[in-house]
């Protein structure tokens, strides 16, 4: 492909085809292994080991092998030391991280290098500096003369099973709080996307965390994700996905009574007021929709805009969608790469036409784009002529398809947004202040945003409302979810 670049020129570090137990390379069940794919060029990356049940109990071994042993006897203060030597590890070796995220992802190497890998370290540091400040309580009781106190305990073993958007990003969400806490974790990440797992777990190993800490089992989502979510070794589900898989898991794992937090899918409304700064929230639509090629689950895919200023709103939105061009990933200029996968295109090319036998118009995009004659890219797509009962109103496509809706005033507008089985995140356009917290207020979402979207903070939790799921990541509310409290009195 052309435009060769500083990334393009390097020479990715690729792990070898195997499995991370125990703190070390370790052959898969049967040497099985899949090909990873680079979805910019429809060309092999590498081989991956492909890990079965049997791997999934190696891994659940290591992990409590390290959790009774090294790990228990490691304090809090230097397991934050730890985590913390990662994010300098990760960050000394960003730009072969960014490279390897973007030749399995598609994404532009520009949200690699300087938006996700930075997330991830951040990440890091933040439940770095939590890890000797999860503290328990003493509680004054109305009973007789006892002392009480509770202690914050790790969870034990962590399952992590993570998605294929943002790779490493999304694993760190769960690795860095679980480590923080104390426990150790198996990771099972996403198929397309593995490589950069694999790589942070043996980076993790080279700065002093324990072998067994962290395990990392690649392979198929029902035989290895089934396999953890239903292992008695396994003490928590740390789950981000579609919300039918994520129902699947809740399902697996009430056998088990394991502890879950599933972030799930979304089908976010993003509301434009006539009195907000119309380029701004033209900006605003443009990069919550396709930031991120739109495989994002909080994108803002349903865009209602007041009808006074539809029409000026959507020429402003489809100027700028129509100069944004799919492109080589490993170019620094391209904003908008590859869809992670064939299967993947397919099925949001499947939604357009969908929303075209619907009644919907194609007011720009709806196609496949052809860069030079490979890869899975898109289009950038604004559908106008929207009702919001259409399956594209309703149903998440997870790629770079918008669709608009207009509304007559607030309620309507709330009443629109909140008509969803979906409640992850929101966005509120308006240059009344008050009108902006008293709508936010009514949405049914985990975030909102104002006058901004996409925006993400390690310290800002995030999680959603009905089938989005539940439970929280990131912020101190994420701990909750690695520790178990246990409360202790104490007699004269």
């Amino acid at each position: 492909m052309s435009g060769a670049t500083e990334a393009a020129e390097l020479q990715p570090q690729l792990p070898p085809a195997k499995l991370w137990i125990g703190g070390e390379w370790v052959e898969s069940e049967g040497n099985r292994t899949f090909t990873t794919e680079n979805p910019a060029t429809e060309e092999a990356i590498c081989e991956v080991a492909s890990a079965s049940a049997a791997d999934v109990d190696r891994a659940v071994e290591a992990a409590r092998s390290a959790l009774e042993g090294d790990w228990r006897k490691t304090s809090a203060r230097e397991r934050g030391k730890l985590i913390w030597r990662l994010a300098d590890a990760l960050e000394e070796r960003i730009q072969d991280f960014a490279l390897v995220e973007t030749l399995d992802n598609g994404k532009p190497i520009f949200e690699s290098r300087y938006v996700d890998m930075p997330s991830v370290i951040d990440c890091l540091r933040y439940y770095a500096g939590w890890a000797d400040k999860i503290t328990g309580e003493t509680l004054p009781l109305s009973g007789p003369m006892v002392l009480n106190y509770t202690l914050r305990e790790p969870v034990g073993v962590v399952g992590a099973i993570t998605p294929w958007n943002f790779p490493l990003l999304l694993a760190a969400w769960k690795i860095a709080p679980a480590l923080a806490c104390g426990n150790t974790v198996v990771h099972k990440p996403a198929s397309l996307t593995a490589l950069t797992a694999l790589k942070l777990a043996e980076l993790a190993s080279e700065v002093g965390i324990p072998p067994g800490v962290l395990n990392v089992v690649p392979g198929g989502g029902s035989e290895v994700g089934g396999a953890m979510v239903a292992h008695e070794g396994i003490n928590k589900i740390a789950f981000t996905g579609s919300t039918e898989v994520g129902v699947g898991i809740a399902k697996l794992a009430a056998d088990s009574v394991k502890r879950l937090s599933l972030e799930l899918g979304g089908k976010s409304p993003n509301i434009v007021f006539a009195d907000s700064d119309l380029d701004a929230a033209a900006k605003g639509a443009f990069n919550g929709i396709f930031y991120g090629k739109g495989e994002v689950c909080a994108a803002g895919s349903r865009l209602f805009v007041e009808r006074a200023a539809h029409d000026e709103l959507l020429e402003k939105l489809i100027a700028r969608t129509e100069r944004l061009q799919p492109g080589d990933p490993l170019h620094p200029k391209t904003r908008l790469g590859s869809l992670v996968s064939k299967n993947q295109r397919d099925s949001v090319l499947a939604h357009v036409e969908k929303g075209r036998a619907e009644g919907a118009e194609i007011a720009t995009g709806g196609v496949a784009a052809n860069v030079e004659g490979k890869g899975y890219f898109m289009q950038p797509t604004v559908l106008t002529g929207v009702d919001n009962s259409m399956a594209i109103a309703q149903e998440e496509i997870f790629g770079p398809v918008l669709v608009t809706i207009p509304f007559d005033g607030p309620e309507e507008a709330v009443a629109l947004a909140n008509a969803s089985v979906y409640g992850l995140a929101a966005g509120v356009w308006t240059r009344d202040i008050g009108k902006a917290h008293r709508v936010a207020a009514q949405l049914e979402a985990g975030t909102v945003w104002i006058n901004q979207y996409n925006w993400y903070d390690a310290g800002a939790p995030f999680g959603g409302y009905k089938r989005s799921g539940y439970g929280r990541e990131l912020g101190r509310q994420a701990l909750d979810h690695y520790t178990e409290t246990k409360t202790v009195f104490v007699g004269k």
